[in-house]
Protein backbone atom coordinates (compact mmCIF):
# COMPACT_ATOMS: atom_id res chain seq x y z
CA UNK A 1 0.00 0.00 0.00
CA UNK A 2 1.54 3.30 -1.09
CA UNK A 3 2.23 5.93 1.52
CA UNK A 4 1.54 9.62 1.19
CA UNK A 5 4.40 11.50 2.81
CA UNK A 6 4.73 15.16 3.54
CA UNK A 7 7.35 17.34 1.87
CA UNK A 8 9.38 17.37 5.10
CA UNK A 9 9.24 13.57 5.45
CA UNK A 10 10.48 13.09 1.91
CA UNK A 11 13.28 15.58 2.53
CA UNK A 12 14.36 13.66 5.65
CA UNK A 13 14.53 10.35 3.75
CA UNK A 14 16.59 11.95 0.97
CA UNK A 15 18.93 13.45 3.60
CA UNK A 16 19.54 9.95 5.01
CA UNK A 17 20.54 8.81 1.52
CA UNK A 18 23.00 11.70 1.13
CA UNK A 19 24.44 10.88 4.56
CA UNK A 20 25.47 7.41 3.35
CA UNK A 21 22.49 5.06 3.82
CA UNK A 22 21.60 2.89 0.86
CA UNK A 23 18.38 3.37 -1.05
CA UNK A 24 17.49 -0.29 -0.43
CA UNK A 25 17.70 0.09 3.37
CA UNK A 26 15.75 3.36 3.38
CA UNK A 27 12.99 1.94 1.18
CA UNK A 28 12.78 -1.30 3.16
CA UNK A 29 12.43 0.56 6.44
CA UNK A 30 9.99 3.17 5.18
CA UNK A 31 7.94 0.95 2.89
CA UNK A 32 8.58 3.18 -0.13
CA UNK A 33 9.13 1.73 -3.60
CA UNK A 34 12.64 2.35 -4.86
CA UNK A 35 11.36 3.75 -8.17
CA UNK A 36 9.34 6.30 -6.20
CA UNK A 37 12.26 7.14 -3.93
CA UNK A 38 14.61 7.78 -6.86
CA UNK A 39 12.17 10.33 -8.30
CA UNK A 40 12.59 12.35 -5.09
CA UNK A 41 16.37 12.61 -5.30
CA UNK A 42 16.62 15.21 -8.04
CA UNK A 43 14.10 17.73 -6.64
CA UNK A 44 15.73 17.51 -3.20
CA UNK A 45 19.29 17.67 -4.46
CA UNK A 46 20.94 20.78 -3.12
CA UNK A 47 23.67 23.08 -4.39
CA UNK A 48 25.85 25.29 -2.22
CA UNK A 49 26.38 28.76 -3.67
CA UNK A 50 29.57 30.79 -3.40
CA UNK A 51 28.01 32.73 -0.54
CA UNK A 52 27.34 29.52 1.39
CA UNK A 53 23.59 29.27 0.77
CA UNK A 54 22.17 25.79 0.20
CA UNK A 55 19.60 25.78 -2.60
CA UNK A 56 17.53 22.97 -4.12
CA UNK A 57 16.37 22.97 -7.77
CA UNK A 58 12.78 23.63 -6.77
CA UNK A 59 13.85 26.55 -4.59
CA UNK A 60 15.96 27.91 -7.44
CA UNK A 61 12.96 27.77 -9.81
CA UNK A 62 10.76 29.54 -7.27
CA UNK A 63 13.39 32.26 -6.77
CA UNK A 64 13.77 32.68 -10.52
CA UNK A 65 10.02 33.04 -10.95
CA UNK A 66 9.89 35.52 -8.09
CA UNK A 67 12.75 37.53 -9.61
CA UNK A 68 11.00 37.61 -12.99
CA UNK A 69 7.83 38.88 -11.32
CA UNK A 70 9.75 41.59 -9.46
CA UNK A 71 11.42 42.69 -12.70
CA UNK A 72 7.98 43.01 -14.34
CA UNK A 73 6.66 44.98 -11.37
CA UNK A 74 9.60 47.37 -11.73
CA UNK A 75 8.78 47.74 -15.46
CA UNK A 76 5.17 48.59 -14.58
CA UNK A 77 6.22 51.14 -11.97
CA UNK A 78 8.47 52.84 -14.54
CA UNK A 79 5.62 53.06 -17.06
CA UNK A 80 2.77 54.32 -14.85
CA UNK A 81 2.39 57.98 -13.96
CA UNK A 82 1.49 57.42 -10.31
CA UNK A 83 2.54 55.53 -7.19
CA UNK A 84 0.81 52.96 -5.01
CA UNK A 85 -0.28 55.76 -2.67
CA UNK A 86 -2.25 57.57 -5.40
CA UNK A 87 -6.09 57.61 -5.36
CA UNK A 88 -7.66 54.36 -6.53
CA UNK A 89 -9.31 55.80 -9.72
CA UNK A 90 -5.95 57.20 -10.82
CA UNK A 91 -4.23 53.84 -10.25
CA UNK A 92 -6.96 51.96 -12.13
CA UNK A 93 -6.73 54.28 -15.13
CA UNK A 94 -2.95 53.84 -15.30
CA UNK A 95 -3.17 50.05 -15.02
CA UNK A 96 -5.87 49.91 -17.70
CA UNK A 97 -3.36 51.37 -20.17
CA UNK A 98 -1.14 48.33 -19.60
CA UNK A 99 -3.97 45.78 -19.79
CA UNK A 100 -2.87 42.73 -21.77
CA UNK A 101 0.84 43.58 -21.55
CA UNK A 102 1.41 42.07 -18.10
CA UNK A 103 -0.39 39.53 -15.95
CA UNK A 104 -3.15 40.84 -13.71
CA UNK A 105 -1.18 39.66 -10.65
CA UNK A 106 1.81 41.81 -11.64
CA UNK A 107 -0.28 44.89 -12.42
CA UNK A 108 -2.29 44.73 -9.21
CA UNK A 109 0.69 44.01 -6.97
CA UNK A 110 2.67 46.89 -8.51
CA UNK A 111 0.13 49.52 -7.42
CA UNK A 112 -1.47 47.63 -4.52
CA UNK A 113 -4.89 47.18 -6.14
CA UNK A 114 -7.15 44.20 -5.51
CA UNK A 115 -7.67 41.96 -8.53
CA UNK A 116 -11.45 42.06 -8.13
CA UNK A 117 -11.48 45.85 -8.27
CA UNK A 118 -9.18 45.82 -11.30
CA UNK A 119 -11.33 43.28 -13.19
CA UNK A 120 -14.49 45.29 -12.50
CA UNK A 121 -12.83 48.44 -13.83
CA UNK A 122 -11.60 46.73 -17.01
CA UNK A 123 -14.90 45.00 -17.76
CA UNK A 124 -16.79 48.23 -17.17
CA UNK A 125 -14.60 50.42 -19.35
CA UNK A 126 -12.78 48.44 -22.00
CA UNK A 127 -15.72 48.27 -24.44
CA UNK A 128 -15.91 52.05 -24.51
CA UNK A 129 -12.16 52.69 -24.46
CA UNK A 130 -11.10 53.91 -27.90
CA UNK A 131 -7.38 53.42 -27.20
CA UNK A 132 -8.11 49.86 -26.08
CA UNK A 133 -10.01 49.14 -29.29
CA UNK A 134 -7.24 50.61 -31.42
CA UNK A 135 -4.67 48.47 -29.62
CA UNK A 136 -6.79 45.35 -30.18
CA UNK A 137 -7.10 46.15 -33.90
CA UNK A 138 -3.35 46.73 -34.26
CA UNK A 139 -2.55 43.56 -32.32
CA UNK A 140 -5.00 41.55 -34.43
CA UNK A 141 -3.25 42.63 -37.64
CA UNK A 142 0.17 41.71 -36.22
CA UNK A 143 -1.10 38.33 -34.97
CA UNK A 144 -2.70 37.50 -38.31
CA UNK A 145 0.54 38.40 -40.14
CA UNK A 146 2.68 36.15 -37.90
CA UNK A 147 0.10 33.36 -38.10
CA UNK A 148 0.12 33.42 -41.90
CA UNK A 149 3.93 33.66 -42.07
CA UNK A 150 4.09 30.47 -39.98
CA UNK A 151 1.82 28.67 -42.45
CA UNK A 152 -0.91 28.54 -39.77
CA UNK A 153 1.36 26.51 -37.46
CA UNK A 154 2.03 28.90 -34.57
CA UNK A 155 -0.30 29.10 -31.60
CA UNK A 156 -0.72 31.86 -29.02
CA UNK A 157 2.46 31.10 -27.05
CA UNK A 158 4.80 31.19 -30.06
CA UNK A 159 3.12 34.30 -31.47
CA UNK A 160 3.52 36.01 -28.09
CA UNK A 161 7.27 35.29 -28.19
CA UNK A 162 7.62 36.66 -31.73
CA UNK A 163 5.68 39.78 -30.76
CA UNK A 164 8.02 40.25 -27.80
CA UNK A 165 10.95 40.05 -30.22
CA UNK A 166 9.34 42.92 -32.14
CA UNK A 167 9.08 44.97 -28.96
CA UNK A 168 5.36 44.30 -28.43
CA UNK A 169 4.59 43.11 -24.89
CA UNK A 170 1.34 41.16 -24.70
CA UNK A 171 0.08 38.19 -22.69
CA UNK A 172 -0.51 34.81 -24.30
CA UNK A 173 -4.10 35.00 -23.01
CA UNK A 174 -4.71 38.19 -25.02
CA UNK A 175 -3.17 36.60 -28.14
CA UNK A 176 -5.35 33.51 -27.70
CA UNK A 177 -8.47 35.67 -27.29
CA UNK A 178 -7.78 37.67 -30.45
CA UNK A 179 -6.98 34.51 -32.40
CA UNK A 180 -10.32 33.00 -31.40
CA UNK A 181 -12.11 36.18 -32.48
CA UNK A 182 -10.43 35.93 -35.90
CA UNK A 183 -11.09 32.17 -36.09
CA UNK A 184 -7.34 31.44 -36.28
CA UNK A 185 -6.19 28.11 -34.88
CA UNK A 186 -2.87 26.32 -34.96
CA UNK A 187 -2.99 23.25 -37.17
CA UNK A 188 -3.40 19.99 -35.25
CA UNK A 189 -2.77 16.34 -35.91
CA UNK A 190 -6.21 16.04 -37.49
CA UNK A 191 -5.90 19.19 -39.59
CA UNK A 192 -5.46 17.22 -42.82
CA UNK A 193 -8.60 15.15 -42.16
CA UNK A 194 -10.54 18.28 -41.28
CA UNK A 195 -9.32 20.05 -44.40
CA UNK A 196 -10.28 17.11 -46.62
CA UNK A 197 -13.75 17.10 -45.07
CA UNK A 198 -14.29 20.82 -45.37
CA UNK A 199 -12.68 21.61 -48.73
CA UNK A 200 -15.56 19.93 -50.57
CA UNK A 201 -17.55 23.11 -50.03
CA UNK A 202 -14.73 25.46 -51.01
CA UNK A 203 -15.47 25.74 -54.73
CA UNK A 204 -12.84 28.43 -55.34
CA UNK A 205 -9.82 26.81 -53.64
CA UNK A 206 -8.02 30.19 -53.86
CA UNK A 207 -8.46 30.36 -57.64
CA UNK A 208 -9.76 33.92 -58.01
CA UNK A 209 -9.59 34.06 -61.83
CA UNK A 210 -13.13 34.36 -63.21
CA UNK A 211 -14.13 34.34 -66.89
CA UNK A 212 -17.13 36.66 -66.71
CA UNK A 213 -19.19 38.89 -64.40
CA UNK A 214 -21.88 37.33 -62.18
CA UNK A 215 -20.16 33.96 -62.02
CA UNK A 216 -18.65 34.35 -58.54
CA UNK A 217 -19.52 36.81 -55.79
CA UNK A 218 -17.45 37.02 -52.59
CA UNK A 219 -18.54 38.53 -49.30
CA UNK A 220 -17.48 39.26 -45.75
CA UNK A 221 -18.31 41.49 -42.77
CA UNK A 222 -16.00 43.88 -40.96
CA UNK A 223 -16.66 46.39 -38.21
CA UNK A 224 -15.64 49.94 -37.34
CA UNK A 225 -15.87 51.65 -33.95
CA UNK A 226 -17.38 55.14 -33.91
CA UNK A 227 -18.79 57.06 -30.92
CA UNK A 228 -18.36 54.00 -28.68
CA UNK A 229 -20.45 51.79 -30.95
CA UNK A 230 -19.54 49.07 -33.44
CA UNK A 231 -20.87 49.47 -36.98
CA UNK A 232 -20.85 46.32 -39.09
CA UNK A 233 -20.20 46.62 -42.83
CA UNK A 234 -21.26 43.75 -45.09
CA UNK A 235 -19.87 43.92 -48.63
CA UNK A 236 -20.36 41.79 -51.74
CA UNK A 237 -17.84 41.92 -54.60
CA UNK A 238 -18.19 40.52 -58.09
CA UNK A 239 -14.94 38.59 -58.39
CA UNK A 240 -14.50 39.16 -62.14
CA UNK A 241 -13.80 42.90 -61.85
CA UNK A 242 -13.30 43.08 -58.06
CA UNK A 243 -16.29 45.41 -58.12
CA UNK A 244 -18.39 46.30 -55.08
CA UNK A 245 -21.92 45.45 -56.17
CA UNK A 246 -23.67 45.91 -52.82
CA UNK A 247 -22.99 46.86 -49.22
CA UNK A 248 -24.94 47.57 -46.04
CA UNK A 249 -24.01 49.16 -42.70
CA UNK A 250 -25.70 48.04 -39.49
CA UNK A 251 -25.35 48.21 -35.72
CA UNK A 252 -25.97 44.46 -35.59
CA UNK A 253 -23.94 41.63 -37.07
CA UNK A 254 -27.02 39.66 -37.97
CA UNK A 255 -28.29 37.25 -40.58
CA UNK A 256 -30.64 40.02 -41.71
CA UNK A 257 -27.65 42.19 -42.59
CA UNK A 258 -26.30 39.53 -44.96
CA UNK A 259 -29.73 38.73 -46.37
CA UNK A 260 -30.44 42.41 -47.10
CA UNK A 261 -27.05 42.91 -48.75
CA UNK A 262 -27.46 39.83 -50.95
CA UNK A 263 -30.98 40.84 -51.98
CA UNK A 264 -29.68 44.28 -52.96
CA UNK A 265 -26.90 42.75 -55.05
CA UNK A 266 -29.28 40.27 -56.68
CA UNK A 267 -31.81 42.96 -57.61
CA UNK A 268 -29.05 45.05 -59.21
CA UNK A 269 -27.32 42.26 -61.12
CA UNK A 270 -30.03 39.58 -61.69
CA UNK A 271 -27.46 36.83 -62.36
CA UNK A 272 -28.42 33.74 -64.29
CA UNK A 273 -28.32 30.30 -62.61
CA UNK A 274 -24.95 28.93 -61.60
CA UNK A 275 -23.78 31.83 -59.43
CA UNK A 276 -21.21 30.85 -56.79
CA UNK A 277 -21.37 32.83 -53.56
CA UNK A 278 -18.18 32.57 -51.48
CA UNK A 279 -17.60 33.65 -47.85
CA UNK A 280 -16.06 32.48 -44.60
CA UNK A 281 -17.91 30.16 -42.22
CA UNK A 282 -19.49 32.84 -40.08
CA UNK A 283 -22.66 31.65 -38.39
CA UNK A 284 -24.79 34.15 -40.31
CA UNK A 285 -23.58 32.85 -43.66
CA UNK A 286 -24.39 29.32 -42.45
CA UNK A 287 -27.84 30.24 -41.15
CA UNK A 288 -30.88 28.44 -42.48
CA UNK A 289 -32.44 31.73 -43.65
CA UNK A 290 -29.45 32.71 -45.77
CA UNK A 291 -28.91 29.24 -47.22
CA UNK A 292 -32.60 29.12 -48.17
CA UNK A 293 -32.21 32.49 -49.92
CA UNK A 294 -29.24 31.21 -51.92
CA UNK A 295 -31.17 28.12 -52.92
CA UNK A 296 -34.17 30.16 -54.06
CA UNK A 297 -31.82 32.25 -56.23
CA UNK A 298 -30.15 29.14 -57.68
CA UNK A 299 -26.82 30.17 -56.17
CA UNK A 300 -24.24 27.66 -54.97
CA UNK A 301 -22.60 28.39 -51.63
CA UNK A 302 -18.80 28.19 -51.29
CA UNK A 303 -17.07 28.42 -47.90
CA UNK A 304 -13.47 29.03 -46.89
CA UNK A 305 -11.92 26.29 -44.73
CA UNK A 306 -11.89 27.11 -41.00
CA UNK A 307 -9.10 29.43 -39.92
CA UNK A 308 -7.88 30.18 -43.46
CA UNK A 309 -8.70 33.81 -44.28
CA UNK A 310 -6.46 33.66 -47.36
CA UNK A 311 -9.19 31.60 -49.04
CA UNK A 312 -11.22 34.81 -49.14
CA UNK A 313 -8.21 37.01 -49.89
CA UNK A 314 -10.00 39.35 -52.30
CA UNK A 315 -12.43 40.46 -49.58
CA UNK A 316 -9.61 40.71 -47.03
CA UNK A 317 -7.72 42.96 -49.46
CA UNK A 318 -10.73 45.20 -50.04
CA UNK A 319 -11.39 45.69 -46.33
CA UNK A 320 -7.70 46.44 -45.75
CA UNK A 321 -7.91 49.18 -48.41
CA UNK A 322 -11.17 50.56 -47.02
CA UNK A 323 -9.70 50.85 -43.53
CA UNK A 324 -6.27 52.19 -44.48
CA UNK A 325 -7.50 54.64 -47.11
CA UNK A 326 -10.73 55.83 -45.47
CA UNK A 327 -11.92 54.59 -42.07
CA UNK A 328 -8.66 54.86 -40.12
CA UNK A 329 -7.60 58.20 -41.56
CA UNK A 330 -10.84 60.19 -41.29
CA UNK A 331 -12.27 61.91 -38.23
CA UNK A 332 -16.04 61.63 -38.59
CA UNK A 333 -18.37 64.04 -36.83
CA UNK A 334 -21.57 62.01 -37.20
CA UNK A 335 -22.84 58.61 -38.25
CA UNK A 336 -24.37 60.21 -41.32
CA UNK A 337 -20.99 61.60 -42.33
CA UNK A 338 -19.34 58.22 -41.81
CA UNK A 339 -21.91 56.45 -44.02
CA UNK A 340 -21.65 59.17 -46.67
CA UNK A 341 -17.85 58.84 -46.75
CA UNK A 342 -18.10 55.04 -47.05
CA UNK A 343 -20.40 55.49 -50.06
CA UNK A 344 -17.99 58.01 -51.57
CA UNK A 345 -15.07 55.64 -51.06
CA UNK A 346 -16.88 52.75 -52.74
CA UNK A 347 -17.80 55.00 -55.69
CA UNK A 348 -14.14 56.02 -55.90
CA UNK A 349 -13.06 52.37 -55.63
CA UNK A 350 -15.32 51.26 -58.47
CA UNK A 351 -14.89 54.26 -60.78
CA UNK A 352 -11.50 55.86 -60.16
CA UNK A 353 -9.10 53.55 -58.31
CA UNK A 354 -6.85 51.44 -60.62
CA UNK A 355 -6.51 47.79 -59.64
CA UNK A 356 -3.26 45.91 -60.27
CA UNK A 357 -5.05 42.60 -60.87
CA UNK A 358 -7.18 44.32 -63.54
CA UNK A 359 -4.12 45.56 -65.45
CA UNK A 360 -4.48 48.88 -63.63
CA UNK A 361 -8.00 49.49 -64.86
CA UNK A 362 -10.82 50.41 -62.51
CA UNK A 363 -13.46 47.77 -61.70
CA UNK A 364 -16.17 49.55 -63.73
CA UNK A 365 -13.85 50.10 -66.69
CA UNK A 366 -12.72 46.47 -66.66
CA UNK A 367 -16.28 45.19 -66.49
CA UNK A 368 -17.40 47.55 -69.28
CA UNK A 369 -14.75 46.11 -71.57
CA UNK A 370 -16.25 42.66 -71.08
CA UNK A 371 -19.73 43.78 -72.07
CA UNK A 372 -18.23 45.70 -75.00
CA UNK A 373 -16.70 42.46 -76.24
CA UNK A 374 -13.06 43.25 -75.37
CA UNK A 375 -12.49 40.61 -72.69
CA UNK A 376 -8.71 40.92 -72.84
CA UNK A 377 -8.96 44.58 -71.78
Amino acid sequence: MSKRLSHTAKQQLVARYHNGETASDICAQSGIARSTFYTWLKPFKTTTTNSGHIVSPSEFIRMKQHLSKLEQIIEVLKKVACTSSAPLPEKLNELALLHGQYSVHVLCEALDVSRGTYYNHILRNKKDDTSYQIRRAELSEKIKEIYEDSNQIYGANKIKVILAGQGIVVSDKMVATLMREMNLYSIRTESKKQYLREKKRDHLKMDFAVAAPNQVWVSDITYFRFNKKSYYICVILDLYARKVIAYKVSLRQSTQLIVATFKLAFSRRTPLGGLIFHSDRGSNYLSHAFQSLLKSCQAKQSLSPPGRPQHNAVMESFFASLKREELYRTQYHSVEEMKKRIQQYIDHYNNDRPHATLKYKTPNAYESLFFAGDQEG
